[in-house]
């Protein structure tokens, strides 16, 4: 996955929510937002695990914490967000997300009341098809109104 000439991951996300918009106005008009809304988030969290998956699938030496790090440029292309990262090691990626062009991009396009669900609900999604062994917690996005993304990602202890 380290062709710089791959489509960045903002202009997939633009791509799939031109095709989610007019099937989710269909499901509110249908079923109503609540539900609409509901279905949407389980096909993109599913979707999420999926691509994880396939993800860590092309990595030759496993899927951890650094070689999901090295992927990050992905997200990054096309000066999608801008971040400051606070600690990367074989343990922990923690950085914080100042600007955030899928946010933007999701209310240009009047689809802010669920920029979250196609976005942000993929991010500990995504990383539990990845690398299970991988926990994000974060506590605020820009998508919903926060100065910031805190992402926090941390390798569990083994529970066993």
């Amino acid at each position: 996955m380290s062709d710089n000439n791959e489509l960045g991951i903002l202009a997939r996300r633009k791509i799939e929510a031109e095709i989610i918009k007019p099937i989710y106005a269909i499901l509110v008009r249908e079923i109503g937002k609540a539900r609409a809304q509901a279905v949407i988030g389980e096909a993109i969290e599913n979707a999420a695990i999926e691509a994880g998956k396939a993800f860590a699938r092309q990595e030759p030496n496993g899927a951890d914490i650094q070689s999901f790090v090295a992927l990050q440029y992905l997200w990054e292309k096309d000066n999608a967000l801008e971040v400051t990262v606070l600690d990367a090691d074989d343990q922990q990626y923690n950085y914080n997300v100042n600007r955030c062009r899928y946010a933007e991009m999701y209310h240009e396009m009047g689809l802010g009341e669920i920029g979250h669900l196609l976005s942000c609900a993929r991010d500990d999604k995504f990383i539990v098809g990845y690398a299970p062994d991988v926990e994000l917690t974060r506590t605020t996005t820009i998508m919903q109104g926060g100065k910031c993304c805190d992402f926090r990602y941390r390798v569990q202890k083994d529970k066993s």
